[in-house]
């Protein structure tokens, strides 16, 4: 490693780190006073809060992150801008480009730690604190029970009454077997009550089987029906289970055992881009940060730019997901569409800025 790279490291990790503390005890103290009369009715100790605020710091961290980067870069290159350090720099014929290929290859490595962050200790971290913040502080029991599914496995067409995703339990079993060229029901099938099997297996209980074919009915206390579909991967679109809440993989596998049942999958889909694409924008952040310090190197101007700049980039983010969400951009439009449009603006400011340099 070089000495001159070694030097914007160490420089910048110190305004990162410093940024970060600041940052993280900022959001913990303004959701502490939103939250504290909360835990005092609940009784909750201090002991208990710290613990709290301690699963969450990760999914914090992980919130915060591109916008603590993008200030860091801005406050780095400016107070070397005022020491005279990037001129002298210059003068000595180190490239502007230099300082370019720095804040790439840096946010590359801060976005896949980033990324490991938040989907590892975050995302557990978050659902651990939200279910004590449930059940403990508001005092509301976890209801896991959804009402009147419906997916396609193979030649069956299912209903279910009630189901309990995280059991693999449920009431009001209805399945249609439609024969192989779609043109007519082979069986109607019933059953009061369902279960599944850690295997897969799905066994109904007091079901009642007809046949229109040869009219026939058959009722029997319990049977197994040869269905694939895996119950849990429901609990991804249970109102009450947030997709932030899920890792990429639970999320990824989750999508295709959806996809396989007919089941609409737009938000999830769009929630897994956007993580890839959250994670991405910490390397626009790092080149728009650099590019508002080659316009003007004045750290306060610039860190105001820089604070437009996140509010902006986030609002848009925000609109493509819910359009996305909804339909109406293609989910992997809809995430990193912001993403490439401030890396390309971000980067023709850069090299606009260093271009005279060279004349």
């Amino acid at each position: 490693m070089k000495l001159l790279t070694r030097y914007l490291l160490r420089n910048n990790l110190f305004l990162l780190f410093a940024s970060l503390m600041v940052g993280t005890g900022l959001y913990v103290l303004t959701d502490l006073f939103e939250r504290l009369d909360y835990f005092l009715d609940a009784s909750f100790g201090i002991l208990n809060i710290l613990w709290f605020y301690t699963l969450k710091v990760p999914f914090i961290v992980g919130q915060i992150l591109p916008a603590v980067f993008l200030i860091a870069v801005i406050v780095q290159f400016c107070l070397m801008a005022k020491a005279r350090e990037t001129l002298a720099l210059q003068s000595g014929g180190v490239s502007p480009f230099v300082f370019l290929r720095f804040v790439l290859f840096y946010g590359v490595v801060w976005a896949i730690l980033q990324l490991a962050l938040a989907q590892g200790l975050g995302v557990e971290g978050d659902r651990i604190s939200t279910k004590i913040w449930r059940e403990r502080i508001k005092g509301n029991e976890s209801q896991t029970f959804m009402h009147s599914l419906w997916f396609v496995d193979n030649t069956y067409i299912v209903h279910l009454g009630e189901a309990d995703p995280v059991a693999e339990t449920g009431k009001g079993f209805l399945a249609y077997q439609i024969s192989e060229d779609d043109k007519h029901m082979r069986q109607m099938i019933r059953a009061t009550s369902f279960s599944v099997s850690p295997s897969g297996e799905w066994r109904l209980y007091d079901a009642t089987v007809i046949t229109p074919e040869t009219y026939g009915y058959e009722v029997a206390p319990e049977m197994v029906i040869p269905l694939t579909q895996d119950l849990a991967s429901f609990a991804a679109i249970n109102p009450n289970t947030k997709p932030t809440h899920l890792p990429v993989w639970s999320l990824y596998d989750a999508i295709s055992n959806l996809e396989r049942s007919g089941s609409n999958v737009e938000v999830l889909r769009t929630t897994l881009h956007s993580r890839f694409a959250y994670a991405a924008s910490l390397i626009v952040m790092g080149i728009l940060g650099l590019a508002t310090v080659l316009w003007r190197n004045n750290v306060y101007l610039a860190v105001g730019v820089g604070l437009i700049i996140t509010f902006v980039f986030y609002s848009i983010s925000t609109l493509c997901i819910s359009l996305g969400e909804k339909g109406i951009l293609p989910p992997l439009v809809a995430a990193w569409l912001p993403v490439l449009l401030f890396f390309v603006m971000g980067l023709c400011l850069v090299l606009w800025c260093i271009r005279p340099k060279f004349r």
